[in-house]
């Protein structure tokens, strides 16, 4: 049995890892390396205004798709999953995801090119795009932004920044690389 005869002819399922993180104004620190005795001296700002980055990312092509959104709730994740489904197109995607009450919700109305899976409760190691959150954050650290529209257009640098090789690096965990590599040899 084909894939083709289950999905029909020129659809690809592809394998997708989503989550959600906040950003915000509050500085992100991190550690320096500085002479004994000498505390390091940086500017922090404490304000707490923030949003939410919705992303997925696939970890055999690197391909990502993040958007931004005010809240973690059902009605931004229906948003983000119908502009997902447009992105994918013809393709099917399976998309592993946390059991976050906004992702179970009977209100969702999912595409019909995604099937949600969800990972076991309390288990954020095993997805993904956790990595590829601490890397955006990464690039952040140390950096002070005083209104919402500067953290936007730094992420949006970050963003184009980053290619397709380092999110592969960064979400392709053996045991999604060896199940996907076995699926694809029948």
């Amino acid at each position: 049995m084909t894939f083709q005869k289950f999905f029909g002819k020129g659809k690809r399922l592809r394998y997708l890892c989503q989550d959600e993180t906040r950003l915000g104004l509050k500085t992100l620190t991190g550690k320096v390396i500085t002479a004994r005795g000498v505390k390091p001296v940086a500017p922090i700002l404490w304000k707490r205004e923030n949003f939410w980055l919705y992303g997925v990312v696939e970890p055999l092509s690197g391909w990502h798709f993040c958007q931004e959104y005010a809240h973690l709730n059902g009605e931004d994740f229906q948003q983000f999953i119908d502009a997902l489904s447009l992105q994918l197109g013809e393709d099917i995607a399976l998309i592993q995801m946390d059991r976050a009450g906004a992702h179970i919700t009977n209100e969702l109305s999912w595409p019909e090119n995604l099937i949600p899976v969800c990972q076991p409760s309390h288990s954020p190691e095993l997805n993904p795009i956790e990595r590829v959150w601490e890397y955006i954050k990464q690039q952040l650290v140390g950096e002070v932004f005083t209104t919402l529209g500067q953290l936007r257009e730094r992420l949006q640098q970050v963003l184009e920044n980053i290619t397709p090789e380092q999110i592969s690096s960064l979400s392709s965990y053996n045991f999604i690389l060896e199940a996907l590599f076995y699926a694809a040899s029948y």
